[in-house]
């Protein structure tokens, strides 16, 4: 099973020297270096080439490492997405995605720029057709060739896009969360939540972390260092999960169970599908403890 955690992906401004140096030490389990958003028009190709630099000398660690380019039909997309290609990183985020053919295009000049096939794409679902679009899109993934393995929730632009009210609770936003997760999920992608934009608050981005963990979310975006612990904490099993998780997988090894398809653990009744879950809990587990060791 080969599962990498996610759980916390923090965004750092590529015009920042300062900001991705200090990348090189958070705990974040991925981050995304960006030149897109964070970047004013003009400071752009001074922060693409800093962005390259920092992604070709390495230092991460652990980290995954993501280049948020812009959009190939700005003026800077095809130069970001060659430097990108040049630097090596582990994925490069396409902003703006609407439909199946954006990954789709995005694939095929990585392949012209002879990109390493370990460089995926990852894809920001941050407009109104992306979200019409999302099982089209994520479908993208079946191809190998297409590079896809991510899925990354805009929520500040799905909520100026359609007007709806950012409240506390995300009324609005939930079905575009959930039926991201159900697209991710039928084809093997991860998929990580939308930022939280006050960082001071701490009982609201937990409170929207639960949120999103409950919704089947792997992880969520963030815009501050601060908010990285709380976020790894949420989206790690907790204990009596894995506990549990181990007990489950212990049950079902047992000779007398070897050809069940139910079994009872502790009076409650089991079936294959929690060995699948179990499975994957004790994976991500394992590769969070591997991260953290690191």
């Amino acid at each position: 099973m080969d599962i990498r955690p996610r759980r916390s992906v923090l965004y750092m401004p590529g015009a920042n020297a300062r900001a991705l140096e200090k990348a090189r030490a958070l705990p974040a389990d991925a981050l995304i270096l960006d030149v897109e958003d964070a970047v004013a028009p003009d400071a752009k190709p001074a922060a693409r080439a800093r962005v390259a630099e920092a992604v070709k000398s390495r230092g991460f660690g652990p980290r995954e490492v993501v280049i948020r380019v812009n959009a190939i039909e700005t003026p800077w997309g095809i130069d970001d997405l060659e430097a990108a290609v040049a630097a090596g990183p582990d994925a490069i985020l396409i902003p703006k995605v609407s439909r199946a053919g954006d990954i789709v295009s995005a694939a095929k000049i990585l392949a012209g720029l002879g990109a390493a096939p370990a460089t995926r794409l990852w894809a920001m679902m941050e407009t109104p057709a992306a979200i019409l679009n999302a099982g089209e899109i994520a479908a993208a993934g079946s191809a190998a060739d297409n590079r896809l393995s991510c899925l990354v929730m805009g929520t500040n632009d799905l909520l100026k896009e359609t007007r709806a009210r950012p409240d506390a609770g995300r009324l609005a936003v939930i079905p575009w969360l959930a039926s991201s997760v159900l697209a991710a999920r039928a084809n093997a992608l991860d998929v990580i939540d939308g930022v939280y934009n006050d960082f001071r608050d701490e009982a609201g981005f937990r409170a929207e972390c639960e949120q999103g963990r409950s919704l089947g979310m792997d992880g969520k975006t963030l815009i501050h260092p601060d908010q990285i612990a709380p976020c790894n904490a949420i989206f790690s099993p907790s204990e009596d999960e894995v506990e549990r998780s181990h007990a489950i997988i212990a049950a079902f090894a047992r000779p007398e169970n070897a050809g069940a398809g139910v079994i009872t653990i502790d009076g409650r009744m089991v079936e294959r599908l929690h060995l699948v879950m179990a499975r994957r809990t004790v994976a991500i587990t394992d590769a969070i403890a591997k991260r953290e060791a690191a």
